[in-house]
């Protein structure tokens, strides 16, 4: 297997993510868990308060119409494909020849991961880096590409917002376009203010300053540091400008597309309108919520948060809840199983691995 060259010589550990965000410890970790425990016993109470939709809720749902429901899992597995292929693009950039079997294997096994177990973003994000790391991709690519793909996403889901932002127009609660506009254009000055700025040789010297004294103070901001400027650089070699950008932010944004058409295609399956002038901002709103992993898989959270901003686009009560109860079924629970198995296949396979390798050893 081919691996990227710069790191190979670095140490192999792995242990919560080298170079990477390590999982809440101490009383933050405390926190985490009181938080969580908190916004459940909310839902809970939420859920007997609202017994009369849940119980029309489950009805809708009883009389879903299955054939519509392969719509629906079609989009979320070509949203999990787009995840993959934005993974494979920057590995491959930056060096690594990975099978596209192996990528495709650990991209919904870190999904279930993010999403069955307390700190899941962190220790799916230091998952994948072993897998990277064992496959023969260097240390600080590794690093890199795991940090680039969630810049690309972030970035990607920013984007959908501002467009649902503009699209619905007044709909919905009248404060929030004006914030979410504002919000946006703020930060793509800010961007554009440091590109500019940028370009001035003595402000690079003084940042590149900056990230050393960051770097001798942290091995994990080092790594990653070392990580993207070989990854841009690589990229820079082979086509230069910001083009060759557009593919993988591409990806990144086609992720969440056909997420959010997962959604749709629940809604037809229930035979529900949907608030079409609101939609992008109530999916967006709902995933930044949800990213934020107060819970396991944001349990509670991504439920109560899509369902609120579905009543206050115009979704009566008990079609918001059917419809978000559908969406997680298709969208979270019917990938934990399959995520699940590709973990035991990955993580079984390295095992045999590191096995018929120390046999080797011996017998050498």
């Amino acid at each position: 297997m081919e691996g990227e060259g710069e790191g190979e010589g670095e140490d192999e550990g792995v242990g919560r993510g080298e170079g990477l965000a390590a999982a809440p410890l101490g009383a933050p970790r405390r926190l985490w868990w009181i938080g969580s425990v908190a916004l459940v016993a909310i839902a809970a109470v939420v859920a007997v308060d609202r017994r009369q939709d849940l119980a029309a809720a489950s009805h809708l749902i009883a009389a879903v119409r299955p054939p519509r429901l392969v719509l629906a899992a079609g989009f979320e597995a070509a949203s999990l494909a787009a995840l993959v292929a934005l993974q494979q693009w920057l590995l491959r950039t930056g060096g690594a020849r990975l099978r596209l079997r192996v990528v495709g294997t650990a991209v919904p096994a870190a999904n279930a991961v993010a999403g069955a177990v307390p700190g899941g973003a962190a220790v799916a994000t230091a998952w994948v880096f072993a897998q990277w790391r064992r496959r023969g991709v260097g240390q600080v690519l590794a690093g890199a590409v795991l940090a680039v793909s969630g810049a690309l996403s972030a970035v990607a889901l920013l984007v959908l917002l501002v467009a649902g932002a503009l699209a619905g127009g007044s709909a919905g609660p009248g404060a929030l376009r004006p914030v979410v506009l504002g919000t946006a254009a703020f930060l793509a000055v800010a961007a554009g203010a440091a590109a500019g700025v940028s370009r001035f040789r003595p402000v690079r010297r003084l940042f590149r300053r900056l990230l050393r004294r960051l770097g001798a103070r942290s091995r994990r901001l080092r790594d990653v540091e070392d990580g993207l400027r070989a990854l841009v650089r690589h990229v820079r070699a082979v086509r230069p400008g910001l083009r060759p950008w557009w593919l993988p932010f591409t990806f990144a944004l086609l992720n969440w597309v056909c997420d959010a058409a997962c959604l749709l295609a629940c809604a037809w399956a229930l035979g529900i309108a949907v608030p079409w002038r609101g939609i992008l901002v109530v999916y967006a709103l709902t995933q930044m919520t949800g990213s934020l992993r107060l819970t396991p898989g944001g349990l509670g959270v991504v439920e109560a948060g899509l369902t609120a901003l579905l009543v206050l686009y115009g979704l009566p009560a008990d079609r918001a809840i059917a419809l978000t109860l559908l969406y997680r079924i298709v969208g979270y629970w019917a990938l934990q199983p399959l995520g699940w198995a590709c973990w035991l296949g990955l993580t079984l396979g390295a095992r045999r691995a590191d096995r018929r390798a120390a046999a080797g050893g011996r017998t050498g």
